[in-house]
């Protein structure tokens, strides 16, 4: 019994198999944070294509004479936010890291002294909440992983109609 016993703890078949065992659940969680961190990071990138894409809407559909009539750009808040949103929208497997609080314009006027004086620059802001990956997984630990909040800005020459 004895001699049986002893040839057990001297076999090493097998210990592959059991360190295989005890480093895949690290494994997986390596890589799923490597898939979270791209996806939320693809998710930013895309937001700010929509910032960059609004502002270059909105620098073309506002008559280039704003500053000089006093005209408003906030009617276009709506239309903005629309365009962001769509630029970021992809229906994946998963909900998304990245969501949109706010769009919102804002208009400067600057003398230039080119062409007339006085242009006016549009300024498109996004307000984001970024997610942090697994939450749910670090909830179930007992820690509370809390949203970045973040602003998005781009701002362009009026060009006009």
């Amino acid at each position: 019994m004895i001699r049986s016993l002893h040839s057990f703890w001297r076999d090493e078949n097998g210990a592959a198999l059991v360190e295989f065992a005890i480093l895949l659940p690290t494994l997986f969680l390596f890589v799923g944070l490597c898939v979270e961190g791209t996806r939320t990071y693809w998710s930013y990138q895309t937001t700010i294509t929509g910032v960059r894409d609004a502002t270059r809407y909105l620098s073309r559909v506002v008559d280039h004479d704003v500053c000089l009539n006093g005209g408003s750009i906030s009617v276009w808040d709506d239309k903005l936010t629309e365009i962001v949103r769509t630029s970021q929208s992809g229906e994946g497997m998963f909900p998304r890291a990245v969501s949109i609080s706010g769009v919102s314009a804002s208009l400067s006027c600057q003398n230039s002294g080119f062409r007339g004086g006085i242009t006016g620059v549009a300024t498109v802001s996004a307000s984001l909440q970024i997610g942090v990956p697994f939450a749910s997984l670090f909830k179930l630990a007992g820690i509370t992983a809390k949203s970045v909040n973040a602003q998005v800005t781009d701002s362009t020459r009026i060009l006009g109609l």
